[in-house]
């Protein structure tokens, strides 16, 4: 059972100041919530536009009078206006205080201002051919960037990889483009598995059905034979394509989280070689998701926290320079010697493809702000444009005039005076209120094959992923005692093939009540619903053991100040098989808000530790 509590001195000193403000904690000025959140207590639009002349350099030196903001055609009064250079100091890290011996956070340490940049592998899209080529440059970029870029670097399989946090040291970088930490083995793109993005390559499909047709004569029944087997390997294709989607959708909702609890603008420079999903609704519609009504709910969340965390997008195509693969060496036509009509078809399929393709690029970038790069194969210099328009940029406020937050998307129109500019910036957002309550009735039944409905602790607690910050928490992680025990602790559910013996850990977690939303009683009573997990995996991902549940945190109005300053804490036990490697991942979810934060700790790291000897908690 998980029991709240408020915060001992045993969690160190460390948990409360970080908690309270990590801004604080790392030398910024404070700030109760970052300047990209669009809230209704603050009614703040935050909108970056590059600006650049007619040979795409940037323009510097324009002032607030020069640029005009419209909401869906209403004029906005510009409540603050920045700029931002190439040229600007980087700023050093921010310090913060060293964390005790089994203690951790999903605190991310980076800049309080500038831009940061973002590199995405995409190994889930892009065909293996590809991949070496996108390595390849990005190595050549790295040895010339330009002193104090701010990077990291993710990878996206089945699922997101943190491979490199922020860091301005390209030999970090150049490790995991060498691969010493780079993706897993088993990260052969499902692209590769779909004849679909390759229309004039040898079809399987098509070679056994027309075998089979052959081998049938003149029987009446080879043509249903065919077009069976044919109809099979479409619906093989159509799955994969959906399963690429929902792997994708999840990453780039993974990654929205992360990034939403860092300052400023992040550029989002994604490698992939082809877009299963369009993350952008359609304005023009009274249903702008009304195209991807099955993941509605999903893509209306992504797209919202990408906005709301200042994200840019730089689609490349990593594909580079491309050819008709009718004429491609691996092709043996021999498909076109027995049905010549083909060939046509093929090709005008190819070149169908590829526009799509590339508009779903070109409509990404420009509704984040940002710029897509197809058709070329100088992809280092496409990564250097990218890194340079998005560092050189206007940040502009502005309050709505219209306050009615009803969760409806609205475009944003920026004009500026001078002629022959080009303004690139985010095309709308929705007003939703992130004060309004979450649903979370019981998910209808799932038909046969359907994917599970999308869930915001799923997500987060996947192994390996990054650390989702729209919660910032701690975490003492410690043995309870020296020897293992045969049985599980209280709670546990394990997977069926776990095995014992087990050494348990006492996980205590510490929340500051400024990140969770609360309903007051009459009697001044502040209440939280939070929903704790806590899950094993071994070293290939595999869950072992589980722990959680739903969490009433009610707080006295007169404990209420003690909250605040030294946090709510929670504990719960876990039980973890002392062979083999394994991996905590833990994570806290606000039910009222659907806000989400994790971290995941090696046991390594936490074995070897004395056992917990103060008190557990006090409810």
């Amino acid at each position: 059972m998980i029991h709240p509590f408020l915060i001992r001195p045993f969690l160190s000193a460390f948990i409360a100041v970080l908690l309270c403000d990590p801004a604080l904690s790392a030398g910024q000025s404070p700030a109760a919530e970052p300047a990209s959140t669009i809230q209704a207590n603050t009614n703040l639009v935050v909108v970056d536009v590059v600006v650049t002349d007619a040979k795409h350099n940037p323009v510097h030196d324009l002032t607030e009078a020069d640029f005009k903001v419209f909401e869906n055609g209403q004029a906005q009064a510009i409540k603050t206006f920045e700029e931002h250079h190439t040229w600007e100091a980087a700023a050093p890290l921010p310090q913060v205080s060293k964390l005790s011996p089994g203690t951790f956070t999903n605190f991310t340490n980076a800049p309080a201002s500038g831009a940061l940049d973002i590199l995405l592998l995409d190994a889930l899209n892009t065909p293996m051919a590809a991949q070496s080529d996108v390595r390849n440059q990005m190595l050549k970029y790295l040895k010339e960037t330009r002193p104090g870029t701010r990077m990291a670097i993710f990878g996206l399989t089945s699922r997101l990889i943190l491979l490199q946090g922020f860091t301005s040291d390209p030999e970090l970088l150049r490790d995991v483009l060498n691969g010493k930490k780079g993706l897993p083995k088993a990260s052969i793109a499902l692209a590769d598995q779909v004849n679909g993005d390759n229309p004039g390559a040898d079809d399987p499909a098509l070679e056994m059905a027309q075998e089979a047709a052959d081998s049938m004569g003149n029987n009446p029944n080879a043509a249903q034979v065919a077009a069976g087997i044919q109809q099979f390997e479409a619906e093989t294709q159509s799955f994969l394509l959906q399963t690429r989607a929902r792997y994708t959708l999840d990453a780039l909702n993974q990654l929205a989280r992360y990034l939403s609890g860092l300052p400023g603008r992040k550029n989002l420079i994604w490698f992939s070689g082809s877009f299963p999903v369009n993350i952008l609704p359609d304005g023009d519609l009274q249903n702008p998701f009304a195209v991807v009504a099955s993941s509605e709910d999903e893509f209306r969340e992504t797209t919202d926290l990408l906005s709301r965390s200042q994200v840019a997008v730089y689609p490349i195509d990593a594909r580079g320079l491309m050819s008709t693969p009718m004429f491609s060496a691996g092709n043996s036509g021999a498909k076109y010697g027995r049905t010549p009509s083909a060939f046509g078809k093929d090709q005008a399929k190819f070149f169908q493809q590829t526009a799509d393709e590339h508009g779903a690029m070109q409509a990404m970038a420009e509704a984040t702000g940002g710029q897509a790069f197809v058709n070329t194969n100088g992809l280092k210099e496409a990564v250097e444009k990218a890194i340079d328009a998005g560092s050189n940029y206007y940040t502009l406020t502005y309050s709505p005039t219209n306050q009615q937050w009803k969760g409806e998307y609205r475009k944003i129109h920026v004009e500026i005076a001078r002629p022959a500019l080009t303004l690139a910036y985010r095309r709308g957002y929705f007003a939703s209120d992130p004060n309004a309550p979450q649903h979370h009735g019981e998910p209808p039944p799932l038909a046969n094959g359907q994917a599970p409905p999308y869930s915001a602790m799923r997500t987060a607690m996947m192994r390996g992923g990054p650390d989702p910050t729209e919660i910032i928490f701690a975490a003492s992680v410690l043995p309870t005692a020296v020897e293992p025990e045969p049985g599980l602790a209280p709670g546990n559910s394990a997977a069926a093939k776990t095995k014992g013996p087990f050494r348990r850990y006492a996980v205590q977690l510490g929340v500051s009540p400024r990140y969770l939303a609360c309903s007051t009683s009459p009697e001044g009573v502040h209440q939280y619903v939070l929903e704790i997990e806590i899950i094993v995996y071994d070293a290939d991902g595999t869950p072992l053991n589980s722990v959680g549940g739903v969490v009433h945190a009610n707080i006295p109005a007169d404990k209420y100040g003690e909250a605040l300053r030294s946090g709510l804490g929670l504990r719960e036990d876990i039980s973890v098989p002392v062979s083999g490697e394994s991996f905590l991942r833990i994570g806290i979810l606000d039910r009222a808000t659907d806000k989400v934060g994790a971290v995941e700790v090696p046991i390594t790291a936490v074995s070897k530790l004395p056992p917990l000897t103060a008190p557990a908690a006090s409810k």
